[in-house]
């Protein structure tokens, strides 16, 4: 129980408040690239909210099968449809999928708090680097403790490299990404109302 209720907030403790200067030294235009034989599956994901329209994301399978396996679950069940962004750090990322609060306005105290009903995953870290448009999982301070709720990068973030599992790189929809609404204070809580992934597909 403690591992879900610190599973934003330790993320955002443990690296948000470094600062976005520090990501902004970083070159924001830096994007990874998904290798040219990939065919796993592709996570679609609708926004609603400031930003408008879909991001396509390629899921690594390659690198973290069992974490992708569990992000293609839950798009498959709907759990993700309508869960909230509930922590966006300018220059740094975007966080979603608190699938038990996060679509819940009257549950705005505990978005990011959560995970599924499904049982957390063991780590499965990579050489992948932190670059812009990766996708990783997000977890508390145990790093078997990744579950549903996932963060999307503006910019590079090499010290994350090794301490997070990647799962996926954007392959389009980089307009949508820069337009979500972001948060605010060293944690970027988003205050108001936040954008949301209205609908979240696996193009396979």
């Amino acid at each position: 129980m403690r591992d879900k209720l610190i599973f934003a907030g330790l993320f955002a403790l443990g690296v948000g408040i470094l600062g976005a200067s520090w990501f902004n030294l970083m070159s924001a235009n830096a994007e990874t690239t998904v290798p040219s034989d990939h065919s796993g599956p592709v996570m679609v994901i609708e926004v609603e909210g400031t930003a408008n329209g879909e991001m396509r994301i390629a899921l690594r399978d390659d690198l973290a099968p069992g974490h992708v396996e569990r992000i293609v679950t839950l798009a498959e069940r709907g759990d993700y449809d309508g869960v909230v962004f509930h922590r966006v750090i300018e220059g740094f990322m975007a966080q979603t999928g608190d699938v038990a609060n996060g679509t819940d306005e009257a549950s705005r105290r505990i978005w990011g708090t959560g995970g599924s009903d499904l049982p957390n995953l063991q780590a499965e870290f990579s050489a992948q680097s932190f670059e812009r448009g990766v996708v990783g999982m997000a977890r508390s301070q145990h790093p078997d403790s990744a579950n549903s709720q996932f963060f999307i990068m503006f910019a590079p973030a090499p010290h994350l490299d090794g301490q997070y599992t990647v799962v996926g790189q954007m392959i389009d929809g980089y307009d949508v990404l820069d337009d979500i609404k972001r948060g605010t204070g060293a944690n970027g809580a988003v205050m108001g109302t936040p954008d949301r992934m209205a609908r979240v597909t696996i193009e396979r």
